[in-house]
């Protein structure tokens, strides 16, 4: 892989998840990774990109989103979580066993999702293996890093979803068998939550990731609804995370569970094992009424956490939305809900769609050696602002993610390679 440079204003998060900046620095890649980072031009051969005078931060992580819905988003929000899955979401997403339908939809959501400032990210797909393999094909074109899950469900869903559960199986085996021609995108293990999957299902998907040493995606404590039925479905369980937890679903292999809005301090117990991320979507909370998720007790307990635009619950694909997203709800939380628990600041939210989601596929989402070299350089031409120029390259940088979260980068590389 091509050895280069790039100059830039630099800002990432550090381990300690405060921001640090570098004005007119150097990033030098190597391999797709990053060797390190100079006041001063380095010596040496090499490809030399100028982006001298913009912005150029870690790509950011997506952890958790819905492709099939994002042909929706921005639309339905006048229900909560259990009715808007019934009225709108399963429906559409039973078009997709028309893989015709499936092509057309799922190339815009790819294109699009190339063109934000997503590099890498954890998504669902639907039921249907062939549609899921076409938006694997798609993804891994696109030059985005990505796991992607045909969906399970063998109860609680409409005909034209549900599976037979030997059907469910045999068809997860084969998907992911089919998954292994790809590189950049790998399968995930995606019941899609536990009213929507058997027991005896849960069982042998818990023992096909295992084996198999693949990640597992689904839902938690997202709808106070959901909660309760999961206890009328699962009355062995103590919690709604321990009934994943039977199935070997808790950290046994890497685990996303997305929204986590109302766990209980046995579950916190639980979310705290490694290999265990909340994808935080504090837009699609917002949006169904699920309620404000308490991420910073996520931060404060060492649980690891990142954040997720969660399409078609929200409305956007820009994750630096969900960045300002993240913030004003932790800050009502800690106006209305509980005062104890800070709200975020921009610096650790911004760590959250970085080097927190990041984490989930390893070296992720900082400029430091040895981490992948996921680049975005962004275009500020928009920000009309007789204070800009008296701006430090932080304060440039949070003026962006309010100002022009929607965006696209003027160049965007993932491990190394240029996609835009």
């Amino acid at each position: 892989m091509d050895k280069f440079l790039i100059k830039g204003d630099l800002a990432w998060s550090g381990c300690d998840r405060v921001i640090v900046s570098r004005k007119d620095a150097y990033i030098l890649v190597e391999d797709g990774l990053v060797s390190g980072v100079f006041d001063r031009r380095p010596e040496g051969e090499y490809e030399f990109y100028d982006y001298g005078g913009h912005l150029v931060v870690p790509g950011m992580t997506d952890l958790h989103l819905h492709a099939p819905q994002y042909q929706f988003a921005g639309l339905y929000m006048d229900e909560e979580l259990l009715q808007w899955l019934e009225k709108h979401t399963f429906p559409i997403e039973a078009e997709y066993r028309d893989v015709e339908y499936a092509e057309k939809a799922y190339g815009i959501f790819t294109e699009d999702l190339k063109n934000s400032c997503t590099t890498r990210a954890v998504v669902f797909a639907t039921v249907h293996r062939d549609s899921t393999l076409l938006l694997m094909d798609m993804m891994e074109a696109s030059g985005l890093i990505s796991y992607v899950g045909k969906v399970n469900m063998d109860r609680n869903c409409p005909d034209s979803l549900r599976e037979k559960t030997d059907e469910s199986i045999r068809e997860t085996l084969a998907y992911i068998d089919e998954s292994r021609r790809f590189s950049r995108t790998k399968p995930i293990i995606t019941p899609r939550f536990i009213p929507s999957c058997t027991d005896g299902l849960m069982e042998v998907l818990g023992r096909i990731a295992y084996e198999g040493n693949i990640p597992v995606q689904s839902h938690l404590d997202e709808n106070l609804g959901e909660i309760g039925w999961v206890s009328e479905l699962c009355p062995w369980s103590r919690n709604y995370a321990d009934a994943y937890d039977r199935f070997g679903m808790m950290g046994r292999v890497k685990t996303v569970m997305a929204h986590v809005v109302w766990p209980s301090e046995e579950e916190i117990v639980l979310l705290r094992r490694p290999g265990v991320f909340v994808a935080h979507s504090p837009s699609s909370n917002i949006n169904l009424a699920s309620g404000i998720a308490p991420v910073r007790r996520f931060i404060d307990e060492g649980i690891g956490c990142g954040l997720a635009t969660d399409v078609a619950g929200g409305s956007s694909l820009s994750m630096f939305r969900m960045i300002t997203d993240a913030i004003q709800a932790s800050k009502l939380r800690w106006r209305l809900v509980d005062d104890k628990l800070g709200a975020l600041g921009f610096d650790e939210a911004f760590y959250l769609a970085t080097r927190g989601g990041g984490s989930f596929f390893g070296k992720v989402g900082a400029f430091e050696p040895g981490f992948e070299a996921d680049i975005l350089v962004l275009d500020e031409s928009g920000a009309r602002s007789v204070l800009r120029e008296r701006m430090d390259v932080r304060d440039r940088l949070e003026f962006y993610a309010y100002r022009l979260a929607d965006e696209r980068p003027l160049a965007k590389f993932v491990r190394g390679e240029r996609i835009i």
